[in-house]
């Protein structure tokens, strides 16, 4: 076991701990959070409820699977880390975030019933196409589970996260997610129905907009912009678009209609995309996902993923 320092786990206090800020905050958990794999996602989910200050860093603990991956989340999150769980870590946490693929996610919640999880320690899975019901099934408890999708702009404070809670969840379950989620972007709930959608929209859509990214630069290339130029362009452009969108409320079709004069260039490239079909395409390259993302939690597989 690899720590910052001897960990230890206090009988929890019905006073409201004090947070050294400018700031009253209301503590998000009375006990500790365990952030279970400290990947990307974890990882990105840990620094933002830290600079947030949505809990304080002695309250959070994780878990990875090697000793070098142990000390390396040490020293750079400043959080106790070590490489299994016990019953003293499960008895004083109110959450665990559970941050690890889905061909993974089975053998991570059985390690969590020997070791004693509580009944009432919420569970949050961002597992994709892991359903709350097939959680529930694996631990065999009554815990409430949150299921969350967020995607990976969530490293730079940009991320889109949904949730839903599942059948011994609650509102307030959702919204103590809903606190974790924000401090790195934005989130909203809907229906677990519409999961594998959102999966494939929002946490595979960063991917589609990077290699239209990618095309628009090779385009600025080759009409003789330098390849960092280019790049450079197109990434505040695309950042800008969305800005717009979010900002104004109006519908992209009409932003672009703001765009697009008569007779210039911007409808002879729209009309260009047209014939390629890029509409359709794209369409039906999230129809695909979705289809791929009702895949993922139904079996065991050493490359599964988002």
């Amino acid at each position: 076991m690899c720590l910052l320092q001897k960990v230890v786990f206090p009988v929890v206090s019905s006073q409201t701990q004090s947070i050294p800020v400018a700031t009253q905050h209301t503590p998000l958990f009375s006990g500790h959070l365990g952030v279970i794999g400290v990947g990307v996602m974890g990882r990105a989910l840990v620094q933002g409820l830290l600079n947030s200050q949505a809990i304080p860093q002695e309250k959070i603990w994780a878990t990875v699977r090697s000793e070098a991956s142990c000390q390396e989340v040490t020293q750079t999150l400043g959080i106790a880390t070590q490489t299994r769980y016990t019953p003293e870590n499960l008895t004083a946490t109110d959450c665990l975030l559970v941050c690890v693929k889905p061909n993974k996610l089975r053998s991570v919640l059985e390690k969590l019933k020997a070791a004693g999880l509580p009944e009432s320690t919420l569970i949050i899975s961002i597992a994709a196409g892991v359903t709350t019901r097939a959680i529930e099934k694996a631990l065999g408890s009554q815990n409430p589970v949150v299921r969350a999708m967020p995607n990976t702009p969530c490293v730079v404070g940009q991320g889109m996260t949904v949730l839903c809670h599942g059948t011994y969840g609650d509102a307030s379950h959702v919204a103590k997610a809903k606190t974790i989620f924000e401090s790195v972007g934005r989130v909203m709930e809907l229906e677990e129905v519409h999961f594998n959608a959102v999966t494939s929209l929002g946490g595979s859509g960063p991917a589609y907009l990077y290699l239209i990214m990618e095309a628009l630069a090779d385009g600025g290339v080759r009409v003789g912009l330098p390849r960092d130029v280019a790049l450079k362009i197109v990434a505040q452009t695309v950042l800008g678009a969305a800005t717009m969108v979010q900002k104004t409320g109006r519908h992209p079709a009409a932003l672009r209609d703001d765009v697009t004069t008569p007779a210039g260039c911007t409808i002879a490239a729209l009309l260009t995309m047209e014939d390629g079909k890029i509409r359709s395409v794209l369409a039906r390259a999230v129809e695909e996902a979705t289809n791929i993302a009702g895949q993922l939690g139904q079996a065991e597989r050493p490359d599964s993923g988002a």
